[in-house]
């Protein structure tokens, strides 16, 4: 399980709500990985993987329009980050999900936890910095 944390918070309620959001689908995808009943997690992956990637790009938007108002010298970087990770979402192959689903949920969530870890915690910390 994958839980917010106060250090996660970068102090715009906004977004912070938007990143608590992207903790909720990555706990979905954690509860999948240890669901043992459930033989053929596909399609509830397929739900996920969609889920993640339009909730990314509405909290991506969201975010990089607040950078611009408040005129963020840091927006081409995390412009070019959010777009890397929306085109990883969307360069995913299907049948490489379908041939051994529960690593590939462990691929999602160590995608996930990484971009947490480095993106959150990191760039997008600096945001309010420069205020």
């Amino acid at each position: 399980m994958i839980k917010w944390k106060e250090e996660y918070k970068i102090g715009v309620e906004q977004i912070d709500k938007q990143h608590q959001k992207l903790f909720e689908i990555a706990n979905e995808a954690y509860e999948l990985l240890k669901n043992d009943f459930c033989y053929d997690k596909f399609d509830r992956i397929i739900e996920i993987l969609t889920q993640l990637r339009d909730y990314a790009i509405y909290h991506f938007k969201s975010e990089e329009e607040y950078m611009l108002s408040i005129n963020y010298k840091g927006y081409p970087a995390q412009k070019e980050a959010h777009d890397s990770f929306v085109d990883k979402l969307n360069a995913v192959k299907l049948d490489t999900i379908d041939e051994n689903q529960n690593q590939y949920i462990l691929e999602l969530l160590d995608f996930i936890i990484n971009w947490i870890s480095n993106h959150i915690l990191g760039s997008d910390k600096l945001i309010v910095s420069q205020k």
